[in-house]
């Protein structure tokens, strides 16, 4: 089951979310793509601290609140495992996923770099939400 990390994470140093956040987000996001799947082993925070130079008690405090999350667990001597995974995005999405790529892809034509896009979706999620689902 366990391969090595199946995930290698960034931090926007710029975006006001806090360090742990990030990290967090970007596990629980890998597990509703289902990037990462129950029994997929998380890097160690040596490897994470050595990867993109944060804090190790960072790294920790992200790996404790996935814990308390329920979605990963903690194997003294091993490292730390997901747990539970997320509801993954159906594919009956994959339309509306092909379109989002299309749009990137203009995007990164006309210049835009990645937090320019991140940017520019956040804002159009934001002016959306009063909307709720259709």
């Amino acid at each position: 089951m366990d391969t090595g990390p199946t995930i290698e994470f960034r931090l926007d140093r710029r975006s006001g979310v806090p360090a742990y956040r990030q990290l967090v987000d970007q596990v629980r996001q890998a597990l509703r793509l289902g990037i990462l799947r129950p029994g997929d082993r998380l890097p160690t925070v040596r490897d994470v601290v050595r990867q993109i130079a944060i804090n190790p008690n960072t790294v920790h405090r992200a790996y404790r609140e996935l814990e308390q999350q329920g979605l990963t667990e903690g194997r003294p001597g091993s490292g730390t495992f997901v747990k539970e995974t997320l509801e993954l995005v159906p594919d009956e999405r994959s339309a509306l996923r092909q379109d989002l790529e299309a749009w990137v892809r203009a995007a990164r034509k006309a210049g835009l770099a990645d937090e320019g896009i991140a940017a520019l979706i956040t804002e159009a999620m934001r002016s959306t939400e009063s909307e709720g689902p259709s």
